[in-house]
């Protein structure tokens, strides 16, 4: 079943007040399906990609980094298929003329209810621009859709570098463009956004037993930074839905508001892409293994979430609204290695002598953790802001710091307070946020 329909504009809400999500150019009356990413979103949206790249890299001694350029000749999207299968089927609506990707309208026009449309014709998503001072088709070139590329035509540099042997991965963040027909749902479905790629080469015999490995410990990584797995499922595509590329593809879905959705993609592409650019460029893209004397060319296993839709999913599962006192409270229960702040150092007023300690507080625990400083309003609401935007532990420094150089310690999820001496409290908070 949907969750709540008004979740979403609530999130959104939030995102824009709180200074997570902007429309860009706003002042401008924005610009369709761009967002900026403010203050807090920086800092949430960094630390979603630092969550993944520890657990995809950093965590295993079998899988190294890349960082690919945007920018990209034709020959390589010629080789790998996206020039010309890279497309979604394009329709008008023959009454408001307005222009959908047919597969996602059911059969009636969004915007006026009609049932009458032009025939689909396939529109290739790839930005095409021009580089140089000539313009031509010499000069033609392509924003990225997709950072995969990049990873399979550095395969034998990667390969000969490090040493490696399948099987092995490489990863990448990065950003990538895709002239989506239908842009939608925040920042769910835009045209430029980032993509967060693992390309692991395996043996083809193999393939099969790791495309199931690398489904399932996706899953256990959402769950593990706080989705719940009845927010989760695994959607296996069937054969005629799969892309051009894929042998077998399952996607780890959403609820959404709207009701479940792609959060990210597994996918096994076989040999697909190394065949392709093996043939289109003459250079072997293959493994010689010296123990079995045997030469293949790997299958690939391609686990891809954009780090953006991954921070709306965090977002969406995070919300919670809940009765303090008689007041209703938003709170966003997120993982602390998740959330924009970890810690809030909150004098309880403006007195010199207050603020004095609580700089020195706040400057001690910048050493370890993403803080926020805080002075204005009351306490409560002091309290409340920071529980809206995540924050897991507040830290009062009150009139009773100043004799037993101690500070008050609050949870944001139970609203418990305790007492904890200045000399402990990295010690104190560390231990309760379980960050590194």
């Amino acid at each position: 079943m949907p969750r709540d329909p008004d979740l979403l504009d609530k999130v959104i809400n939030l995102a824009k007040r709180r200074g997570f999500v902007f429309p860009s150019a706003e002042i401008y009356g924005g610009f369709r399906s761009t967002y900026d990413y403010g203050p807090l979103g920086v800092n949430m949206l960094r630390n979603v990609r630092q969550a993944w790249w520890r657990s995809m890299v950093l965590e295993r001694d079998d899988v190294v980094g890349l960082e690919a350029a945007i920018l990209g000749p034709p020959a390589v999207w010629a080789a790998s298929g996206h020039l010309e299968t890279f497309t979604d089927p394009l329709v008008d609506c023959k009454r408001c003329k307005e222009r959908w990707r047919a597969d996602k309208i059911d059969g009636v026009c969004p915007n006026c209810g009609s049932t009458e449309f032009t025939e689909p014709r396939a529109f290739n998503l790839m930005f095409k621009t021009e580089a140089g001072p000539v313009e031509g088709e010499g000069a033609t070139t392509y924003l990225r859709p997709e950072t995969a590329q990049g990873m399979f035509t550095n395969f034998l540099n990667v390969l000969t570098s490090t040493r490696r042997r399948p099987p092995f991965g490489i990863a990448q963040v990065g950003k990538s463009f895709r002239n989506e027909i239908t842009p939608q749902n925040f920042v769910f479905r835009t045209r430029e956004f980032e993509l967060m790629e693992l390309e692991y080469f395996v043996a083809p015999g193999d393939a099969e037993r790791w495309h199931r490995y690398w489904i399932e410990e996706r899953f256990a990584w959402y769950v593990d930074l706080g989705i719940p797995d009845d927010q989760l499922r695994r959607h296996e595509h069937a054969p005629e839905d799969l892309s051009h590329y894929s042998r077998g593809t399952t996607d780890i879905e959403f609820l959404y508001p709207w009701g479940w959705d792609e959060l990210e993609g597994v996918a096994n592409r076989g040999d697909y892409d190394l065949v392709k650019h093996s043939t289109a460029s003459g250079v072997r893209l293959e493994y010689f293994d010296t123990a079995s004397g045997e030469r293949y060319t790997p299958y690939t296993i391609e686990p891809a979430v954009g780090s953006t839709r991954a921070m709306m999913a965090f977002l969406l599962a995070a919300y919670h609204e809940d009765v303090i006192e008689g007041e209703t409270r938003v709170v966003l229960r997120l993982d602390p290695r998740l959330a924009p702040f970890q810690v809030a150092v909150l004098p309880l007023s403006k007195k010199p002598e207050l603020e004095g300690v609580a700089r020195e507080v706040a400057n001690q625990l910048r050493r370890e953790f993403v803080c926020d400083y805080d002075v204005t309003q009351s306490i409560g609401r002091r309290y409340r802001r920071q529980d809206e935007v995540g924050t897991p532990l507040c830290v009062t420094v009150d009139f009773d710091s100043l004799e037993d150089h101690a500070v008050t310690v609050r949870d944001r999820d139970t609203t418990a307070q305790v007492r904890v001496s200045i000399d402990a409290l990295v010690g104190e908070l560390a231990g309760r946020l379980r960050v590194s």
